[in-house]
């Protein structure tokens, strides 16, 4: 099947699904012990090209929200080889054998992991995040991604390119470090001069 003319390629290529992945277990598990809301998940499932309908029901967002703290321990992992293991234990435990589908012709042929093209929201997010994942990491031979250095952050983010190791999933929480560093040294050096 020839490229769609929305570009189907892009919006599906690995790192455009491990940064969905990022922004699901964002929306996912930053709700503390509260549910995630279903149109705020279906939002994010929007923004990152999935095709309308994209109708969730609570439980939908509920087991959703059990993938993304199973995935969460990738990012957490310390090194490539604990991202490994992490993946690997996700790959043998939660997601079927390697099929190629194009959903009856209406997207080019791709890759699932999940038990078939009408899987679970669930299901088919672990499993076509484990496949996005495992790809980053062989191809870039370190862990995919990792977690927010910031206290004050429970995000997760994806490390892609060239250039220093990120510690922090966004500008704003490197800055809001940055600015209170800067004051705790200040109030120490002020502490010192008293």
């Amino acid at each position: 099947m020839a490229a769609l003319p929305d570009d189907w390629s892009t919006r599906h290529s690995v790192l455009a699904n491990a940064r969905r992945t990022a922004a699901l277990i964002n929306a996912l598990s930053g709700t503390d012990d509260r549910e995630p809301q279903p149109e705020q998940v279906a939002q994010v499932l929007r923004e990152y090209g999935e095709s309308e309908p994209v109708e969730l029901a609570p439980d939908d967002a509920v087991r959703m929200r059990a993938a993304a703290l199973l995935l969460r321990e990738v990012f957490a992992a310390e090194d490539v080889d604990a991202a490994a293991v992490a993946l690997n234990r996700l790959l043998a435990e939660q997601t079927g054998p390697l099929r190629l589908t194009s959903h009856g012709g209406s997207a080019p042929w791709h890759p699932h992991l999940d038990s078939h093209d009408d899987a679970p929201w669930d299901e088919w997010f672990l499993t076509s995040s484990c496949l996005a994942l495992t790809v980053l990491l062989w191809d870039h031979q370190r862990p995919p991604g990792g977690l927010c250095a910031s206290p004050a952050c429970r995000n997760v983010y994806i490390t892609s390119g060239p250039g220093p190791a990120r510690r922090y999933c966004s500008r704003r929480c490197a800055t809001r470090e940055r600015v209170a560093a800067h004051r705790r040294g200040q109030r120490a050096t002020d502490t010192k001069s008293s």
